[in-house]
């Protein structure tokens, strides 16, 4: 191989080298913006869901729902989706754990941990949202 071949060939893997860098860097930041916007969706979710469970209590004389259908397809409708009901939303899925005329708690806890979301939320009676990491589980 000549002089100029092998510069030329230093070069190349040298670009193909900082490509993949910056590949990297990119994906990640990708990756790390995707989790935090899969959170925010998930709180407000969670918020969503409170209001609802809250304003059917305030309407029912303290009672809240015993189950989704009372807030999604009863008259009002207090809830337009049924977060209960599928398998996940932007990365998180949502449970409740305590669904009855006394109160409530439920989570939105991500599909894959450190990939679609690093917390578990979790929401009780009367709003109070608590998040705690998900690879604490």
């Amino acid at each position: 191989m000549t002089n100029s071949k092998a510069r030329s060939f230093v070069m190349i893997m040298i670009a193909l080298g900082l490509s993949a860098l910056l590949l990297r860097m990119a994906v990640q930041k990708f990756i790390i913006y995707n989790i935090e916007r899969n959170q925010s969706f998930a709180q407000v979710n969670l918020k969503l869901f409170y209001t609802a469970l809250e304003n059917y209590a305030k309407d029912n004389k303290g009672a809240y729902p015993e189950n989704i259908n009372q807030l999604t397809k009863g008259n009002p409708v207090y809830l337009d989706r049924d977060y209960l009901g599928v398998s996940s939303v932007r990365g998180y899925e949502y449970d409740c754990q305590r669904f009855d005329s006394t109160g409530y708690n439920c989570t939105a806890e991500p599909v894959n941990c450190n990939l679609t979301g690093k917390k578990t939320y979790t929401m009780t009676t009367g709003g109070l949202i608590i998040s705690e990491d998900c690879d604490k589980k």
